[in-house]
């Protein structure tokens, strides 16, 4: 190598480093829900939030991030769990808050500005699930994930260590990791009295793998709860439990047209 390359080679490496990220950063994949009926859960995120169908009929897609439903009979709610509520940034949270007030939407928060954050408003989906309406026009659609865990300091580093990311701050206040393609922030705040995830509305994050197999044995070798390997229609699927409860599936073998919306 020429000492210019050498140099060079030296300052993508120092910026790659002082930026956060992580080598081995995995695409984000689902969240995964528990409700007493999938159709009614696909039905209500379609018309309320505006996703789009995905290739089955239990799930939407918001970007490329699928959501998925489940049939459970009685999922607790997401209050009190630690994962406490999912994110989506409108164009106006007011007209938005309006508008699912009027249709009937649970609203637990309404509209106010968080000085140096954002405008802010929370409702609840029918089954538990929490919601927050953010006016983030950065990052319009899917916006985070927020956790509420007893050290949030090494949740952080976990999910790094585990599934890379740059560790941030979200808009230079809330603690997070961010992931792209497709983008959202993982929000992690303490919480000591959250319990597991397993079980809520919102039962399980996902991550897509390129092989589950060695991730899981990777995960079971530093003592974490997992569950073995099994095949599911077309993918090969895994679990680990993250800090503080977090169900967490391991995906490998999603196709692109999983990923596109009709």
């Amino acid at each position: 190598m020429t000492p210019r390359r050498l140099v060079h080679a030296l300052c993508l490496l120092a910026f790659s480093g002082s930026a956060g990220l992580h080598a081995d950063t995995f695409p984000y994949d689902h969240m995964h829900y528990g409700v007493p009926d999938p159709g009614k859960a696909v039905d209500w995120y379609l018309t309320q939030l505006g996703a789009k169908r995905g290739a089955s009929p239990d799930r939407v897609l918001f970007g490329r991030t699928i959501f998925a439903f489940a049939k459970t009979e009685n999922p607790l709610s997401s209050t009190g769990s630690v994962i406490d509520h999912v994110a989506f940034s409108v164009a106006d949270v007011d007209a938005k808050m309006k508008a699912l007030e009027a249709a009937g939407v649970k609203v637990i928060a309404p509209a106010r500005d968080v000085p140096g954050l954002f405008k802010t408003g929370m409702v609840e989906d029918p089954w538990g699930g929490k919601i927050e309406i953010v006016q983030d026009p950065a990052a319009p659609g899917f916006h985070h994930i927020h956790l509420r865990v007893p050290d949030p300091e090494g949740s952080l580093k976990w999910y790094v260590d585990t599934f890379g990311g740059e560790r941030t701050k979200l808009n230079g206040r809330l603690d997070a990791v961010k992931y792209t393609n497709p983008q959202v922030w993982l929000v992690v705040e303490k919480g000591d009295d959250a319990t597991p995830s397993q079980g809520h509305a919102i039962d399980h994050l996902g991550w897509a793998v390129p092989n589950v197999d060695a991730k899981i044995s990777d995960l079971a070798s530093k003592g974490l709860k997992t569950v073995e390997p099994r095949a599911v229609r077309n993918l090969r699927i895994a679990f680990v439990e993250g800090p503080g409860g977090v169900r967490i599936e391991l995906v490998q073998g999603r196709t692109e047209e999983e990923l596109i919306g009709r």
